[in-house]
């Protein structure tokens, strides 16, 4: 299976969560989501796929989500706007993201990746 890890290098939950792949012998294609942001097409596929509501693939604690006050737009705008603007900037994107052929899990939570990926 392969098996997409998008993170932002910087980020602590990030870095932590590429230790669990690794420490775990899980192989990974990592993407930066910070030079390589998912587009529309990829961003429209994922939230289908994970059975989450769109608001969970925003990064909640991220300044630009603050800045903009995307807490309301969230609410009222439609899906394909709403994927408009995360296809916008790899910083809204809620991270680490798993992407697999019938999988995504969206940030690091450890019980559920041990669960779904090992």
């Amino acid at each position: 299976m392969n098996i997409l890890f998008i993170q932002y290098p910087k980020c602590s939950t990030c870095q932590n969560a590429g230790k669990w792949l690794k420490n775990n012998k899980i192989n990974v294609i990592s993407r930066d989501i910070s030079k390589d942001n998912p587009n529309k097409e990829e961003l429209t596929t994922w939230i289908k796929r994970s059975g989450l509501p769109i608001g969970k693939f925003f990064n909640t604690s991220g300044k630009i989500y603050k800045e903009n006050n995307l807490k309301e737009k969230v609410k009222s705008a439609s899906e394909s706007e709403l994927i408009d603007i995360l296809a916008s900037n790899g910083m809204v994107v809620k991270r680490p993201l798993i992407v697999a052929d019938n999988l995504v899990l969206v940030g690091f939570n450890e019980e559920e990746w041990a669960e779904k990926l090992k």
